[in-house]
């Protein structure tokens, strides 16, 4: 998920089931997504829309919430090392929310109190990034063989939209299916949906 610096929000996402890692066994996770080719290909179209994403864009912190982690404009990304387990579940993060932040870098006026604007990044984010392949959600105890993609995608994005404090849960739903159609068919920068 993503938000303005003043309202820091951030996507649901994966729970650990104990503490996490570190923040610097998580910062080594981090070094290890750059070498990813969804990662590597999401930092080089973000730089080629003109923004610049330096060594410390992606960081590892202690997240009080439970979150997964989550991008702000002008601080960049936060993965939140003690809910991460895994090395995948670090790469997910960091994939979801440079889609957030090429999202942010294309859209002159992208209002991330705005429940539609929102809405949109987040279908994107869940459509593209792979948070919703059917192998991660049978790990989440969905099982279901048709229409599981859509499905999910949906249930993270209401609850990412509803975590915004300026969206109440009729507001993220509207915003969510007035935007779906035009957002979940934009795969930018994808030729289509990985």
């Amino acid at each position: 998920m993503a938000a303005e610096s003043d309202a820091k929000t951030s996507s649901g996402g994966y729970s650990s089931a104990n503490d996490g890692s570190t923040v610097e066994e998580c910062q080594d996770m981090i070094r290890r997504s750059q070498r990813t080719p969804m990662v590597k290909f999401l930092r080089e179209h973000l730089e080629k829309s003109g923004c610049e994403i330096g060594d410390n864009f992606i960081k590892a912190i202690h997240c009080d919430e439970q979150v997964s982690g989550g991008y702000v404009r002008g601080e960049g990304i936060m993965v939140c090392s003690n809910h991460m387990n895994f090395q995948d579940e670090v790469n997910q993060v960091v994939i979801h929310e440079l889609i957030h932040a090429y999202d942010d870098c294309r859209a002159a006026n992208l209002d991330w109190a705005n429940c539609a604007h929102h809405a949109c990044s987040e279908i994107r984010a869940g459509h593209l990034s792979g948070d919703c392949h059917y192998k991660r959600e049978l790990l989440r105890g969905f099982v279901k063989i048709r229409g599981h993609e859509q499905d999910c995608v949906r249930r993270r994005v209401m609850k990412s939209v509803i975590a915004n404090p300026y969206c109440s849960e009729a507001a993220a739903k509207d915003a969510m299916e007035a935007v779906w159609d035009v957002c979940y068919n934009d795969t930018k920068p994808f030729d289509r949906a990985p």
